[in-house]
């Protein structure tokens, strides 16, 4: 099979290679998905890059986590019937050798989540890391119907699906954006409210929620730690997945006595019954018309790359490798 790989880590021109593998084989519990697309996420980048000192996990490692196809083989104790079946792969390149930029990848069952025909390869592929991640800052401490939820950074990938999924869930949603300029870009959910964080967003998110916000989904915890104690209803939630730095500084006694719970999210790390809800969840809200998700570039295998370096530069959009022909 066609697949790109690297054997070490360092800069994505210089490490990764794109050639012939032997073709996997699944095993007890797995199958084999035909891969259609596979989507390049900044996690995957990192893992090539050796971020934060991480090793080479494997001698040889064939990148990326999420992406599309087919089954076309089972394993011992797979149900047949999963043969011909359209699915989504999350987690393929979590703590695993082979992710899915190849033509072929296996999986555990756990790792795949059926399509219905409303949902597109492109889509899908896009759904993994960022919409898990999303799900779980949105969802892990419980519903959020009737509750007011504030996401950050709504133009980026997480925090876009994220600030859906809390709409989708029920609750009012106020989204951020860094400039005030950036109100009137395109690109933006369609959300409740969105305020800009040049623009006074402190009085502005007060306005809207007098009481406070029950959730907040956080891309910057150390930038915006003090507006977020500012506007913090009485126990709530700041759910957070990236910070600028390796430490943070937070104000404590806003937060202490607001009882406000920081919850730190790591994607890969997530408990496995949390990812499988969230799969099934996305699957369906892309379903149901309230995710809409867009592709910004599709390259071929060729070019995995340059796919990568458009996702550490953040030149594009959501970034797609094509695996077949």
């Amino acid at each position: 099979m066609k697949a790109a790989w690297y054997n070490e880590q360092g800069i994505a021109g210089e490490v990764l290679q794109v050639g012939e593998r032997p073709a996997p084989v699944p095993g007890e519990g797995e199958v084999r998905v035909r891969v259609t697309f596979s989507g390049v996420n900044p996690g995957d980048t990192k893992k090539r890059e050796g971020w934060l000192g991480s090793a080479m996990p494997y001698p040889e490692v064939i990148p990326h986590s999420d992406g599309a196809g087919v089954v076309d083989q089972v394993g011992a104790g797979v149900d047949k019937e999963l043969i011909g079946r359209r699915v989504a792969v999350h987690g393929a390149q979590s703590y695993r050798q082979f992710g899915t930029a190849a033509e072929y990848t296996v999986v555990p069952t756990n790792l795949i989540t059926p399509l219905p025909d409303t949902v597109r390869d492109e889509i899908a592929a896009l759904l993994g890391i960022p919409g898990v991640t999303a799900h779980r800052a949105v969802f892990g401490d419980g519903p959020v119907t009737g509750k007011v939820v504030l996401v950050h950074g709504v133009r980026g990938g997480v925090s876009g699906i994220a600030a859906q999924l809390a709409k989708w869930g029920g609750a009012t949603v106020i989204g951020t954006v860094r400039r005030s300029t950036d109100l009137d870009a395109g690109g933006l959910p369609a959300l409740d409210h969105i305020v800009a964080l040049d623009d006074e967003p402190a009085a502005a998110v007060r306005r809207i929620a007098p009481g406070g916000v029950d959730r907040i989904v956080e891309v910057a915890l150390d930038a915006n730690a003090d507006l977020d104690a500012a506007v913090m209803a009485n126990d709530g939630v700041i759910a957070t997945y990236f910070a600028h730095g390796d430490r943070v500084s937070l104000p404590f006694p806003p937060l202490l006595f607001a009882n406000v719970t920081v919850r730190f999210l790591g994607s890969d790390d997530f408990p496995p019954a949390a990812k499988r809800a969230a799969m099934d969840d996305l699957v369906a809200a892309v379903h149901e018309g309230a995710l809409l998700l867009s592709v910004g570039e599709v390259l071929p295998l060729d070019q995995v790359a340059r796919a990568h370096d458009d996702v550490d530069t953040g030149r594009v959009g959501r970034v797609l490798v094509r695996t077949t022909p």
